[in-house]
């Protein structure tokens, strides 16, 4: 793709964003688009945001478990920015206006304490570089339209990401086994999706790891301070308006919201 083409998707996606809209995909427009051009289109999407006065705290890594790919037909992880604007807290209400539709994924976050950088980060390297892990919700919101989507369009749109809620229990890695961390995920009191954190890439904090690495491709590091969304060990559940929300995440606590 060239830059103008670049520039207008990431202003379609930014106006669609605006209006909580939701635009076709850019693979059935552009079908010889690739994965390049797609963090490309993200990358002028986002520094239109920070631009605009938003504040970048950290990223998400997507598609990181096989409930999810199967779920998604997408067969490798990705990764987006996220913006303070977007952070929640446990017992918070969140609007359903604010997003083109919403679906509902249980993970883990992970708060870092040093910079972390590729190219051949691993898994203890990552676990080295986290201050600690809290529970976490993220809200999913497509601004490109579902059906048929590759990873592309998912990239493209910041792999999906609208907003985080974040528990209240923080552990080290040297506290807890985070790969035994349960999430029971509930809607208005019935259970809708269950799993274990193992189910990302055998230990969620791989995936901070893979981002390192994958940053490092961009000539970029993760720094401290930053907050990694590790990626999803259930299946994504849609949320309506009026929706109580409870996920039991055993001993790093419970989160709780309700969409208004």
């Amino acid at each position: 793709m060239d830059a103008a083409t670049i520039a207008g998707l990431a202003a379609e996606l930014a106006e669609a964003d605006r209006a909580h809209a939701v635009i076709p995909r850019i693979t059935a427009r552009y079908p010889e688009a690739t994965i390049e051009d797609s963090y490309a289109i993200q990358g002028v999407w986002r520094d239109r945001m920070i631009a605009a006065g938003r504040t970048l705290v950290g990223r998400k890594i997507g598609l990181t478990s096989k409930a999810m790919q199967q779920a998604t037909g997408i067969s490798e992880p990705d990764f987006g920015v996220m913006f303070d604007d977007t952070v929640y807290r446990s017992g918070d209400e969140i609007p359903v206006d604010h997003f083109s539709n919403v679906r509902i994924e249980v993970e883990l976050a992970f708060v870092l304490a040093s910079p972390l950088e590729g190219p051949d980060c691993t898994l203890d390297d990552a676990l080295a570089a986290i201050d600690y892990a809290v529970p976490a919700l993220e809200v999913l919101n497509s601004h490109i339209e579902l059906e048929g989507r590759t990873i592309v369009d998912t990239i493209s749109d910041n792999a999906a990401y609208g907003a985080m809620v974040l528990g209240d229990v923080h552990k080290r890695p040297d506290e807890i086994d985070l790969r035994w961390v349960p999430g029971v995920l509930s809607r208005n009191g019935e259970i809708e999706e269950t799993g274990v954190a193992a189910g990302v890439l055998g230990h969620p904090a791989t995936g901070v790891a893979w981002l390192a690495n994958k940053f490092h491709q961009h000539g970029a590091r993760l720094e401290a301070g930053e907050i990694i969304l590790a990626g999803s060990f259930t299946r994504p559940m849609w949320v309506q308006r009026g929706d109580e929300i409870r996920c039991d995440f055993g001993e790093m606590g419970v989160i709780a919201c309700r969409f208004i």
